[in-house]
């Protein structure tokens, strides 16, 4: 189905929102989204009073101020948007804020990672519970248009079950003697995120997880995942791969014969069941004559053009800010908790978290559902 948005000011309604935290990736990617949402940015807050001003006039916010909670108790909104950094000890502070959110009356998307332990996830949950607010979360590649493409292919019925997953991001992976000190985790937990995301969404939940890391500096090493669903998987992080290849890819093998890439979240390719060369092994002349006809057999390749001046080419869309942030902003009118980008998703990923830092490497460590 063809998706099209509708700038914020077409929106018969809209969510009142307000923001916390007026930084470099607010004002980039977090803001701007929301002008493909049915948002109305009415306040913003930032500890920097003259940048809580100057993002206010930028994004069209009545108020500024320095006090998030003077901001939700003068302002009332239906919702807030947070994005913040780490505190001293290299956690996140959105649990804290989220909560606040909460219990003022509006419903939270925090910006990614969301915290540093399944406690203080099961403590937004408890809040969500107390409240009747929710929690959503900005895992933007779980919004991606490319790995959206790459989730409805599995769920064609000739694609079958998913069978394997592979995924390769770079990432390094701390020593050991280092995991326990949370502040050096943090640049692993601020973008273990986005291929776990990916995985999630292609995958379904995790039911265990095994890691080997490399004893070479680049801090490499190879995950082996076993889904719910009875698939197997691995993550490759790539941590010292040249700056030259791609980014990131992502592999799906269905047991109906077909395949489905995704390289650095933008080509899509869909190797449909049935392709290959005629005659058996062997004796095939030609590799371009295909065992069906072509129409029925060749691969399917999307990738976006940069031409037109389309929504579509723009990184706000292609990356999943905007996706995200209008999903959220729907949810909020229609007072629906989001089912992607949630907070179990958000207990998961930190319990995979937990199990790097904590589980000797090739142990297999086993999820506990939320």
């Amino acid at each position: 189905m063809r998706v099209t948005y509708s700038h914020e000011y077409e929106s018969d309604k809209r969510v009142r929102i307000a923001a916390i935290g007026c930084g470099g990736h607010a004002q980039r990617n977090v803001l701007p989204a929301l002008q493909f949402a049915p948002a109305n940015l009415v306040a913003v807050c930032d500890l920097d009073h003259a940048r809580a001003e100057a993002c206010a006039r930028q994004f069209g916010a009545q108020g500024a101020y320095v006090d998030h909670r003077r901001m939700l108790a003068s302002v009332k909104p239906d919702a807030v948007v947070i994005v913040t950094n780490y505190d001293d000890e290299g956690r996140p502070r959105y649990p804290a804020l989220a909560a606040d959110a909460l219990r003022a009356g509006a419903h939270a998307w925090i910006e990614k990672p969301p915290a540093a332990s399944v406690d203080e996830v099961d403590a937004m949950v408890a809040a969500e519970q107390e409240t009747g607010r929710f929690v959503a979360v900005g895992f933007k590649k779980m919004f991606a248009p490319a790995n959206v493409k790459a989730r409805d292919i599995t769920r064609r019925p000739e694609f079958g079950r998913v069978a394997t997953l592979t995924a390769r991001y770079p990432q390094s992976l701390p020593p050991r003697d280092k995991r326990d000190d949370l502040k050096a985790m943090v640049g692993f937990l601020d973008h273990i995120v986005h291929p776990f995301s990916v995985i999630r969404l292609l995958g379904g939940p995790i039911a265990s997880l095994c890691v080997e890391r490399t004893d070479a500096a680049t801090g490499g090493s190879v995950t082996l995942i076993r889904f719910t669903s009875g698939a197997v998987g691995s993550l490759h992080l790539s941590a010292g791969q040249p700056g030259t290849m791609p980014l990131e890819r992502t592999e799906v093998i269905g047991d109906g014969g077909a395949a489905v890439v995704v390289d650095n979240n933008l080509r899509v390719t869909y190797y449909r069941p049935g392709g290959g060369p005629d005659g058996g092994y062997g004796r095939a002349g030609s590799f371009y004559e295909m065992a069906r006809d072509d129409a029925e057999a060749a691969p399917l390749f999307w990738e976006p053009e940069f031409s037109l001046g389309q929504l579509y080419n723009k990184g706000l869309f292609t990356l999943g800010y905007a996706p995200e942030l209008r999903y959220f902003c729907e949810c909020a009118l229609e007072k629906t908790p989001p089912e992607v980008g949630n907070l179990a998703d958000a207990r998961e990923l930190l319990q995979v978290f937990e199990a790097y830092r904590r589980a000797p490497d090739g142990e297999r460590v086993m999820l506990s559902a939320g």
